[in-house]
């Protein structure tokens, strides 16, 4: 990064405003995420953090709910004495609803501190976008340095998506707006481009003529849990796939850019999406599974069906989806790419795998494995990067072989806590660096690819019922001699 660089990304002071601040994401990840990097003496500038309540004014109570989330998730080595410190710059305001009158307390707050950026964090649902946005823009509380940050879902389908984006392009620019996807900052994400972009090795290796196939897996061993109203509204395609799988997908498909700019960036993963083939009535039957979890067992745990734990017993939500994709241009021509999702599956993990063809001449015809590597990328629950290679196992009687991983266990080889994912966007925003957060337009790309899915699929593709506790559907979208990586595999 260069000195130019350095400079625009410095961290100003700040006012932080979070509508929903007395909520679960608020108290579980943004203001814990400001704690940390308080606590690791980066946030080394004047702020406040302004939670925005619609119920409660009790300050006292809230401050000491969120020390207990505090105490919760601290690294190593944070002192009690930095959290007394930290909840010093905690406010807590109630605001019962948008009008310039309730609105009065807040913009008097930030006035006192009128040189410092406003960054406005909504952890709200998107139906609460426009009024919220109104109030800002007739208070006068947006100005040339403000920041927006939108949580997902951002719409349930492309027309709503623009909708919302129309809402808050009419107070905020787009340089202003940050749509946020936690998986994106994820160290081993991160660690993505460097991996492509900085290893002669894999780069030149990284086209449809040296691999046989992708897989990026998110298995989740919960059911849906608390968010049962929202997640059956939802499912799977649109809470997992639409986001943060396809973002997965472009760090591993897009060109080199041609710098680390913001727009650079965004640019060539926009190109990845809008490759994206898309799905037909016709090409939809056998290139995508959606299934729905039903009464099964992980252990001695007995675990409920998906439609005893949302307690509606008609519903077709998918909890599982699995979809065989392709990407249309040069580099990824008839590469297949799985992408796969679900929940109540075996184990919880979160893999890239990329599959390297075999080589095209065997010389150990005896060998009862097939001769090819596999790079894979493990983003939780422990982040770590392996190469995986065959390896003669020593002693004499002729070749026997063996995989071996060569691994980059980040929790081995670096010593310093690692910043968690909300931490790092956070620290990105109040530094104005949008590298790692949706562009209109990229959004808008996925969302045209995901309705060639949608529009179709309960029409063409029955759901199928897996037990809890299995590795779900899917096997039928596979090609001959090609199975799912799964973490028993590795």
């Amino acid at each position: 990064m260069n000195l130019k660089q350095k400079i625009r990304y410095k961290i100003n002071p700040f006012n932080i405003v979070i509508f929903g601040g007395d909520g679960d994401l608020s108290k579980r990840k943004i203001v814990p995420a400001l704690f940390h990097r308080y606590a690791a003496k980066q946030l080394n500038v004047d702020f406040n953090i302004y939670c925005i309540s619609r119920s409660s004014n009790d300050e006292e109570q809230f401050k000491t709910v969120l020390r207990e989330f505090i105490v919760k998730t601290n690294h190593k080595g944070s002192k009690e004495k930095a959290t007394d410190e930290f909840l010093k710059h905690v406010k807590l305001l109630q605001i019962k609803k948008n009008s310039d009158a309730f609105y009065a307390d807040l913009k008097n707050s930030l006035d006192e501190n009128a040189e410092r950026q406003r960054v406005f964090y909504f952890s709200v649902p998107s139906s609460a976008f426009s009024e919220i946005c109104g109030t800002l823009r007739s208070s006068g509380l947006v100005n040339d340095s403000s920041k927006v940050v939108l949580e997902k879902p951002l719409g349930h389908d492309l027309k709503s998506s623009q909708s919302i984006n129309a809402i808050i392009s009419s107070t905020f620019k787009e340089k202003q707006i940050f749509r946020i996807d936690h998986y994106l900052g994820k160290e081993t994400v991160q660690n993505i481009m460097v991996l492509r972009f900085a290893n002669h090795l894999f780069e030149r290796a990284w086209n449809a003529e040296n691999i046989e196939n992708i897989q990026i897996t998110v298995s989740e061993s919960l059911g849906v849990e608390k968010r049962a109203g929202y997640y059956d509204n939802t499912g799977a395609l649109l809470d997992m796939i639409q986001n943060h799988l396809l973002q997965l997908l472009c760090l591993i498909a897009m060109e080199p850019p041609a710098s680390l700019n913001p727009d650079s960036v965004r640019n060539e993963k926009v190109k990845v999406l809008q490759s994206l083939r898309l799905f037909k009535p016709s090409t939809i039957k056998g290139n995508v599974v959606r299934g729905q979890y039903t009464r099964g067992a992980n252990g001695n745990e007995k675990l409920n069906s998906y439609l005893e734990d949302i307690e509606k017993y008609n519903s077709e939500t998918e909890s599982f989806v699995a979809i065989k994709a392709y990407i249309d241009n040069w580099r990824w021509k008839n590469v297949p790419i799985y992408l796969r999702t679900g929940k109540r599956m075996k184990k919880r993990y979160s893999d890239i795998v990329i599959n390297f063809k075999e080589l095209p001449h065997n010389i150990f015809p005896d060998s009862e494995h097939r001769l090819r590597n596999k790079l894979i990328i493990r983003l939780q629950p422990e982040e770590r990067i392996e190469l995986v290679q065959l390896s003669k196992i020593p002693g004499p009687g002729g070749y026997r072989f063996k995989p071996i991983s060569l691994k980059l266990d980040f929790i081995d080889s670096f010593k310093d806590p690692m910043p968690r994912a909300y931490e790092r966007l956070i620290i990105d925003i109040i530094r104005g660096n949008q590298t790692l957060f949706m562009r209109h337009d990229e959004l808008e790309a996925a969302w045209n690819w995901i309705e060639s899915i949608s529009a179709f699929w309960n029409k063409e593709i029955p759901l199928s019922l897996y037990e809890s506790g299995t590795w779900g559907p899917g096997d039928e979208i596979l090609e001959k001699n090609t199975k799912w990586e799964t973490k028993d595999s590795k």
